[in-house]
């Protein structure tokens, strides 16, 4: 299937935590066009579609933020120092161009690594961090001062690649996927002419970070009666994937429904019922604790949120060629639309 232009224009605007602006006013401007849009002081965003029988409250919460790298100094020699923002293996971004964000506008570069001085026969060294040196061009320390400043923020500069099969390779898709999903959702409940209860898609910021500022605030704000985090996961159907340890999970399997402590059986058990009505392929990934979602901070929302996690199988997570496969996106959003109309008035995920 074809690249949705929405989720093109999602993966090309750049977005780290913290400096999601650019991301999310596509994601604004597209939930404008069916819905009643709202922001907040952190940047989240959401769009509501009114429901039209007294059922529950859903939201479905997608992240925005993608990881990166910040700068944290310009050398006399003119070269910028940088660390990460979120998680990722230094090696992935060696040899890497990228966009650093500025107050200026998008300013190219190219990430090479510290020299290393070894003895004939040595071994290398680990790469870290603080090996990477980010190269502007600039021809010393005043003029690299004059293009970035501490903090400004950069992305990988690499545009999605269609692959065989229905496969997209893109930096990004950790979590744009998620909030294309939240998007498709709400726009697809409004143009059927709405669900029994509310439904609002969320774009949230700063889950990469780790402490999910954006699902955190927007669900205490919101209220939701029921919330659905969606997410990518690792496929297991690359060399090295452990089906035992991580579950079954493949491109063109299906969305992935978790299962574990953070998570409401109730909400799992309804997502597994309305796949099966719906004819939906999918797998089920188990948690044993936190899931390291957006998911961990909305279901301890207030007096508790029931909460489920449903998420694309993903392969190469946090690298500038994360691979999905658009069906598994399609299936998700499907799903999803199918759960919003079987919340019922009287639903009830009391335990």
């Amino acid at each position: 299937m074809a690249v949705p232009e929405l989720l093109e224009r999602l993966l090309t605007a750049p977005g780290p935590s913290g400096q999601e602006t650019l991301a999310a006013e596509v994601w604004r401007e597209a939930a404008r066009a069916f819905g009643e849009v709202a922001t907040d002081v952190l940047g989240s965003s959401w769009v509501r579609v009114p429901g039209t029988g007294g059922g529950p409250s859903l939201a479905v919460v997608g992240h925005v933020d993608e990881i990166g790298a910040v700068v944290t100094h310009a050398g006399d020699d003119g070269l910028v120092s940088i660390r990460p923002l979120g998680g990722f293996d230094p090696h992935v971004l060696l040899g890497q161009r990228v966009e650093v964000l500025t107050r200026a506008g998008r300013v190219p570069g190219v990430v090479a690594a510290r020299k290393e001085k070894r003895r004939r026969g040595a071994e290398r060294k680990p790469l870290d961090h603080s090996d990477l040196v980010l190269d502007l061009g600039a021809k010393d320390g005043e003029e690299a001062r004059s293009l970035v400043r501490p903090g400004d923020a950069a992305v990988i500069a690499a545009a999605p690649l269609e692959l065989r099969n229905g496969r997209l390779a893109a930096r990004s898709l950790d979590n744009r996927i998620g909030c294309f999903v939240a998007l498709e959702v709400a726009r697809r409940v409004a143009a059927e002419g709405g669900a029994p209860g509310d439904v609002l898609g969320l774009a949230v910021v700063q889950e990469e970070v780790g402490d999910f500022a954006g699902s955190r605030t927007t669900a205490f704000g919101l209220r939701p009666d029921v919330a659905i985090a969606v997410d990518v996961t690792h496929a297991t159907d690359v060399r090295g994937g452990d089906p035992e340890e991580e579950g079954e999970h493949r491109l063109g399997g299906g969305p992935v429904l978790a299962r574990g402590p953070s998570l409401h059986p109730g909400v799992f058990e309804l997502l597994y019922e309305t796949a099966e009505a719906e004819g939906i392929p999918c797998s089920i990934e188990v948690s044993r604790g936190h899931t390291n979602t957006d998911a961990d901070a909305v279901y301890l929302s207030r007096q508790g949120v029931a909460t489920g996690l449903v998420s694309v199988p993903l392969r190469y997570m946090h690298t500038p060629v994360e691979t999905v496969q658009l069906d598994d996106v399609e299936a998700a959003i499907r799903l999803l639309v199918a759960f919003a109309r079987r919340l019922q008035p009287g639903t009830t995920f009391s335990r």
